[in-house]
């Protein structure tokens, strides 16, 4: 266990800020193994290529990059901005580089740290971000499957319209669960966000989230469906329901014979108001 000693007197050397920012992990999957496949110098090369089109959708979408290794953790003022990033890039750059990512988004607290320029100077990272946002983050990206978005509750609320221009056409969101991550007490609510309904398919947990329970599967009547679907679902629905109107109606007229001899008799009661009002007319 970590004990907390007296409070260190740096604040002199960094400049620290407390603030409310939406953090996006982005990892990079079996990048390792690529780089053990196709040699150092070719890895370098495509990955430098890689970073080069994120870079340019961070730059688009107004992001910071706070931290690259096998991925990137990146901020953003506002969780839509975060949540156009990680669906522009899945869309757009594994098709462009044949490496699948997972990205996992989370919207709290954080304090961010500027070091100093002389620290800067020599390598250490100018901005960086501390406070348990950044684990959970770290723990939402880490189960997603490969080429998903998920995002927590809390960067889901944060979302206020869901949608704005830049969000491509046809997202939706879906529940896919509740996890325990490991070193967090309260249990935290996992959305998964994209296009195509096998992006919204809930992860298995692992050995630092795991999974409480959820659906086991998204359908295709997911709660933010398109609106083919649910024209589709309604009618169909609309249809049985309107079979078991017909038939319940019908019912008396089938089974019995004096009932079949009172609903002839109102048919041609029917027919013969008609016919006496097209007269009428004439």
């Amino acid at each position: 266990m970590w004990s907390v000693p007296h409070r260190p007197t740096i604040e002199n050397i960094m400049e620290l800020k407390t603030r409310r920012l939406a953090i996006v992990l982005v990892d990079l999957i079996g990048s390792t193994a690529f780089v053990q496949r196709v040699g150092a110098h070719r890895a370098a090369v495509w990955l430098q290529y890689h970073d080069r089109l994120a870079r340019s959708l961070l730059y688009r979408f107004n992001g910071r990059e706070i931290d690259r290794s096998d991925g990137f953790l990146l901020s953003f003022d506002r969780t839509i901005d975060a949540l156009n990033f990680a669906l522009h890039y899945q869309r757009e750059i594994p098709q462009r580089t044949h490496i699948d990512a997972r990205v996992g988004i989370h919207w709290d607290e954080v304090v961010e740290v500027t070091q100093d320029e002389m620290y800067a100077a020599v390598g250490a990272k100018r901005i960086e971000l501390e406070g348990i946002a950044k684990n959970i983050a770290a723990r939402t990206m880490s189960i997603c499957r490969p080429k998903q978005v998920l995002l927590t509750r809390d960067a889901l609320l944060a979302v206020r319209s869901r949608t704005n221009p830049h969000t491509p056409r046809g997202t939706r969101f879906a529940c896919v669960g509740l996890y325990q991550f490991k070193g967090v007490a309260a249990p935290v609510t996992l959305y998964a966000v994209g296009v195509h309904i096998e992006a919204l398919q809930p992860p298995e947990g692992n050995e630092k989230a795991r999974r409480i329970g959820g659906p086991r599967t998204i359908k295709s009547r997911a709660r933010h469906r398109r609106w083919r679907e649910w024209a589709w679902w309604f009618t169909w629905r609309g249809a049985w329901v309107s079979l078991g109107y017909i038939v319940a109606l019908m019912y008396p007229f089938l089974s019995s014979p004096s009932a079949r001899e009172s609903w002839g008799l109102w048919w041609l009661e029917w027919f013969d108001a008609v016919v006496y009002v097209v007269e009428s007319l004439r």
